[in-house]
């Protein structure tokens, strides 16, 4: 079948030749580049699917990221050409076949197709830090160039048409394929690298097994419910340290999952090596372009003798270290905001001050704790005065009168809780503790002080999300410092105005010095256990 004339004009520098590939993606052509000489594969996206409001930007933008995708075990793709109602991918062309047809020729051995599964995770990994997900990966979608380089195709095209649905349907096929399908995009929910893992261990299960980890006789429906719902068969007739990986990768929850690829492809190439031998990957015949954290894991020869309980026992003493390490971070985490709070809460209640003049509010002797109405005139004894309201140093307000003062109405909305009053005459200077009689909550003071409080835990969660994602590093840590300073203020404030506290400096101070500690602490308790999950 020739290619139509649209997709033949909307391409002038190419020579478009027939039909080589069709699916729910869209349609491939063969091509070749007039000028350069170069073969390629044009992917005609579907049309009815451009139709929807907003898609042909996404593919647009989902286009020139995808072309900047530089990875061995990643398809390249060379142009993109958007003309009416086509949308067009030029990609490298692959005349290696695909995993899938080695696979059902009987041609992959066990080395090879963990050599297989480490090519494929390398490309997702680097796909998957340029914040691009695939959600199709099958045996399928695994090209071979002529050498013998495994590349990955069609990223990023599943994650535009189905923008999160779960049963897409185009030309027979539901994208994200229900065999290989993750529970959580089965389901609809939030998508990470975890989904491309699973889809990844499932692939692999079927090569080394033979068979999928879900009965495929029921339809697809079934097949969804089931990766939803039901938990996978073991892998039999593969060595434990590879099976145990491989259900690892296909655990339903999250986080009993590699939340990403790079840890996966780790301990696929760790278990690998303590099965086949040192060497193992080279022996396969598969090239891979492996990270330095994967190449460690294949790089220092095992005992070919009781391979698996060496393997156990590296990983128990590997884990308790982990532990550990944990454990110290909780422990600074913990001592460091019970002392935060201890601090606020044992500030030193108001109380009288030397009185050096006769000037005192009126109801109270001088240098005693006054209670004022801020919102009526406060009476004065002792002269003409200038009256000011300050908490831990900071002005508030203040004014000036004969018999009482007034201040401002918005002082009533400023103050709250106790602060330090201060009278100053021509016959000198007395200060006292005010206890403010409006509601606390209902001043700047109250409610700014819960506010910070509120404000520095939610961003502070959402710094340990970052890194319980893995994409934690010392911008956390950074990042975290003045959240927990900021907490510790506003909790020491927040304290004192509700406990009827004369906000102290040096208690301000060292409430936010514990809340830096605790909130960085919790960042590198929680990379640790991020570290400990993920290796």
């Amino acid at each position: 079948m020739t290619a139509p004339a649209n997709v033949v004009h909307a391409l002038p520098q190419y020579q478009v030749g027939s039909v080589i590939g069709a699916g729910g993606m869209g349609v491939v052509y063969a091509g070749v580049h007039r000028s350069l000489g170069r073969h390629v594969a044009i992917k005609q996206l579907p049309a009815e699917l451009l139709d929807k409001p907003g898609m042909g930007s996404r593919f647009d933008r989902e286009a020139k990221v995808l072309a900047s995708l530089d990875h061995p075990h990643i398809v390249p793709v060379y142009d993109y050409v958007q003309t009416g109602r086509d949308s067009l991918l030029v990609m490298e062309k692959l005349d290696g076949g695909t995993v899938f047809d080695r696979f059902h020729r009987g041609d992959l051995k066990a080395d090879a197709a963990c050599a297989i599964t480490l090519a494929t995770l390398a490309g997702l990994h680097a796909a998957h830090r340029a914040g691009v997900l695939h959600l199709d990966v099958k045996p399928k979608n695994l090209l071979f160039t002529g050498p013998g380089v495994l590349k990955v195709a069609d990223f990023g095209i599943a994650q535009v048409i189905s923008e999160g649905a779960t049963l897409v349907t185009h030309g027979g096929e539901v994208l994200g394929t229900p065999a290989y399908i993750s529970p959580e995009q089965a389901s609809g929910n939030p998508l990470t690298p975890a989904a491309d893992v699973y889809s990844a261990g499932t692939v692999l299960y079927e090569l080394l097994s033979g068979t999928l980890p879900f009965a495929t006789d029921r339809g697809a429906l079934s097949m969804m419910r089931q990766h939803i719902f039901g938990d996978p068969r073991p892998i039999t007739g593969v060595p434990e340290p590879l099976a145990r990986v491989v259900m690892r990768s296909l655990a339903r929850e999250t986080d009993q999952r590699y939340r990403d690829a790079e840890a996966f492809a780790a301990d696929l190439a760790a278990a690998a090596d303590a099965t086949f031998g040192h060497g193992w990957l080279q022996r396969s015949g598969i090239p891979v372009h492996l990270t330095p954290r994967v190449t460690g894991s294949v790089s220092h020869p095992r005992p070919t003798a009781a391979p698996e309980p060496t393997l156990t026992a590296t990983r128990i003493e590997n884990e308790a270290p982990r532990r550990k390490s944990a454990l110290l971070p909780g422990l600074i985490a913990a001592i460091s905001l019970i002392a935060m709070v201890a601090l606020a809460f044992l500030a030193p209640t108001p109380g009288p001050r030397a009185a050096v003049t006769q000037l005192a509010v009126l109801g109270s002797g001088p240098g005693q704790p006054s209670s004022v109405d801020l919102s009526l005139p406060v009476p004065i004894v002792g002269g003409p005065a200038t009256m000011s309201l300050s908490f831990a140093g900071v002005p508030v307000a203040s004014a000036v009168g004969q018999d009482s003062v007034l201040f401002p109405a918005i002082t009533r909305w400023l103050v709250g809780g106790t602060v330090t009053g201060r009278l100053q005459s021509p016959a000198g200077v007395q200060e006292f503790p005010a206890a403010a009689e409006q509601f606390p909550l209902a001043s700047a003071m109250g409610s700014g002080s819960l506010l910070a409080c509120l404000f520095s835990l939610a961003y502070l969660e959402s710094t340990l999300r970052t890194v319980r994602r893995g994409r934690g590093g010392v911008g956390t840590f950074i990042g975290a410092a003045p959240l927990g300073a900021l907490f510790g203020l506003g909790g020491w404030l927040l304290v004192a105005v509700l406990a009827g506290h004369e906000p102290s400096l040096p208690y301000g101070v060292a409430c936010a010095v514990a809340g830096v500690v605790a909130a960085v602490a919790t960042v590198w308790a929680t990379s640790v256990r991020k570290g400990a999950s993920t290796a």
